[in-house]
């Protein structure tokens, strides 16, 4: 801003000072109020005021209007000082219409006008302030009328570089408030050229500018990678002293530095060799820079050189295709796994997670096992620990997969609760798709119910369930390890259903045991009953229509069960209804009719597992990169057609299809589910 002289506004400042002076609120009103009736009176009645004047009064409106007080006029008086030829007044005027002019004023066409003006004019202050406005306001008609007017001044040879500038952040605004209002094709090579530019000022707007048009065309602006990779090459390999105006504690131009490593992670490797080379250079460059001594013990100079550091490191895991830049950035996190600073420990768990799900940097993550299951332990910031859960669950594979479920499983009883959900399913997940034997499966399952019963979402249940259906050599080794799970003095209901859904199904399998007899599984199933709620209790009457199939031995325990009337005549009519015609089924249908519609469930289809898609709905972000190699397909649900057409002799035709229709709608729910 151009320096004035004698220009102090006394009676701007007597205002001011005797509002600060005022001893109440009523006091401050009644000031304030003696004031606007002062200006309003001077606005009407006085024809010859002058800048001078008019620049007091708006600025004493805009003081008012920032001490929390309406302003409804004064708005034609601040538009009029646009006109002045006065750098201060058009200044005042500007800075009233960018902060009480609304985008749907009936002024906004002449303030339009006078910013064409200004940006016409041979003044560099003037359009700066043209501009500035533009930028604050940035409305759709302003991009409209004024989308074509802004990059004139951007290529233009005789515009001075504060002025560049300038218009290249106001063009961004506009840009992103009405891409289509600009042009962007007519000029598009001559931006490209601003990051060769030699004022630094005018290389950072434009590089931010550059990066929100490379969104829309990458393909146009392909030709910026090279100028792109030869500025950043000559920041990082300068010394601080060369840059000394835009160097921010002994770090060159951190902020051009980020900007330009930003705008490279809009494209893939370069295609030039040597352009290729020195990138890698660069970033071998600031990867050495991060391990020599820092040059100040101020926490700005750490700050901004970590954070060219890990915008390096995000280029570098975006191009994958330097195995040696991505171990060394790997190892270079793996330091800040350990440092005091929290956000530092944040990011680099966050940046391993990505580095994790590339080949080259696999295993050099792995070897970090140990100090980021401490983390999960120790630390205590919540954020950090859940950073942690997903570089384990990132970093897990079929050689360590059993260790890190066991410490996630560990962790988890103490867990915080607003991570629990996303834990349980990242631990259903592994347990699925690393799974060599079966057994450990079930396992993990189950004490994944017993530990986090309540974060145990119906997918992972299901799951389990179709699993083991789908898997002849587990059924019998899951039957075993339910029935001993639901002997458990306090169960949780998950287990209830998975229970009662294996030992509905293959029970038989572990009835030759005398501790697993028929009897004593249905009185271990059914002293959970009360405990449950409705639809776990209409579950557990399938399983008893079930067991009347498996054992006939013990089909009078059962009736007698289905017939109290606690089931008869219960006040939820699903489960009345159950009972009802399951006791029916049970009495009036012969064997083969019993064993044909409660035969064992056929194997599911193969399908991906749910939980991904869940998981994914968890963490939209960044999941897809974390998850290179889809889970294995794993079986889905459907259900075969069972029965056929009902004989006219069959005295309960009816009860037999709604038999059917509850085993459908137990299955179907399931499928639906999985979809």
């Amino acid at each position: 801003m151009p320096a004035v002289k004698g220009d102090g506004m006394r009676g701007l400042a007597v205002f001011i000072s005797d509002i600060r002076n005022c001893k109440s609120k009523e006091a401050e009103i009644k000031r304030i109020n003696k004031e606007l009736a002062n200006i309003r009176s001077k606005f009407k009645g006085d024809k010859t005021l002058d800048g001078y004047q008019k620049k007091k009064y708006v600025c004493k409106l805009l003081f008012i209007f920032l001490l929390g007080h309406d302003i409804d006029f004064g708005h034609m008086e601040a538009v009029n000082l646009l006109s002045s030829n006065k750098y201060t007044e058009k200044q005042i005027g500007y800075l009233f219409i960018s902060v009480l002019v609304s985008e749907s004023s009936d002024l906004m066409r002449l303030v339009i006008q006078n910013i064409k003006n200004d940006l016409n004019s041979r003044t560099p202050a003037h359009i700066n302030l043209a501009l500035h406005c533009i930028a604050n306001i940035g409305s759709k008609e302003m991009a409209e009328e004024l989308g074509k007017e802004v990059p004139k001044l951007l290529v233009s040879s005789d515009t001075i570089d504060e002025v560049k500038q300038s218009a290249s952040l106001c063009l961004l605004r506009l840009y992103r408030t009405s891409p289509s209002s600009v042009p962007v094709g007519e000029w598009a090579s001559r931006v490209i050229h601003l990051l060769n530019d030699q004022h630094m000022g005018v290389v950072t707007a434009a590089t931010s500018l550059i990066h929100d048009l490379v969104q829309a065309n990458p393909e146009d602006f392909k030709g910026c990678i090279s100028l792109a990779v030869s500025r950043l090459s000559r920041i990082v390999t300068s010394s601080y002293t060369d840059f000394q105006d835009y160097t921010y504690y002994f770090v060159p131009a951190p902020w051009l530095s980020v900007k330009l490593l930003r705008l490279l992670q809009c494209f893939g490797p370069p295609d030039d060799p040597a352009v290729r080379g020195r990138l890698n250079e660069c970033m071998e460059t600031i990867l050495n820079k991060a391990q020599e001594p820092p040059k100040s013990k101020k926490v700005q100079h750490s700050n901004s050189k970590n954070a060219v550091l890990f915008e390096a490191i995000s280029l570098i895991i975006h191009h994958d295709s330097e195995p040696n830049l991505l171990v060394r950035a790997c190892n270079q996190l793996g330091q800040f796994l350990q440092h005091r600073e929290t956000n530092l420990r944040y990011l680099a768990l966050e940046s391993m997670c990505l580095l994790a799900s590339s080949e080259f940097s696999r295993e050099a993550v792995k070897k970090h096992q140990e100090t980021v299951v401490t983390a999960l332990k120790t630390e205590r910031d919540v954020s950090v620990r859940q950073r942690a859960v997903d570089l384990l669950y990132a970093m897990c594979d079929k050689t360590n997969a059993e260790e890190i479920v066991a410490e996630m499983l560990n962790y988890l009883e103490s867990a915080d609760y607003s991570i629990r959900e996303e834990m349980v399913l990242k631990v259903a997940i592994l347990a699925e798709k690393f799974a060599v034997d079966y057994t450990w499966y079930v396992d993990t399952i189950l004490n994944l119910i017993r530990i986090a019963g309540d974060y145990v979402s119906e997918e992972v249940w299901y799951r389990v369930i179709q699993i083991v259906i789908n898997r002849d050599d587990v059924q019998g080794y899951a039957a075993k390890t339910c029935f001993e799970a639901l002997q458990a003095p306090a169960c949780h209901e998950n287990m209830v259903k998975v229970g009662g859904y294996i030992l509905g199904e293959f029970g038989n399998l572990i009835a030759g045991d005398p501790r697993s007899s028929p009897s004593v599984q249905f009185e271990l199933l059914h002293s959970k009953f009360h405990l449950c709620s409705a639809p776990t209790r209409g579950l557990l009457l399938s399983t008893y229509i079930k067991f009347i199939n498996l054992f006939p031995e013990i089909k009078h325990i059962i009736q007698d069960v289905l017939q109290t009337d606690n089931q008869l005549r219960n006040a939820d009519a699903e489960l009345q209804q159950r009972a009802v015609e399951y006791l029916q089924l049970s009495n009036r249908t012969s064997t083969e009719v019993l064993a044909t519609v409660l035969e064992e469930m056929p194997p599911f289809p193969e399908r991906e597992s749910s939980l991904l898609a869940k998981l994914k709905k968890k963490k939209p972000l960044g999941f897809q990169e974390e998850e290179k190699t889809k889970s294995k397909a794993m079986p889905g649900v459907s259900i075969n057609n069972v029965g056929g057409e009902s004989s006219t002799d069959d005295p309960t035709p009816q009860v037999f299809l709604e038999i059917l229709i509850h085993f459908v709608k137990d299955c179907r729910y399931m499928r639906h589910k999985e979809k």
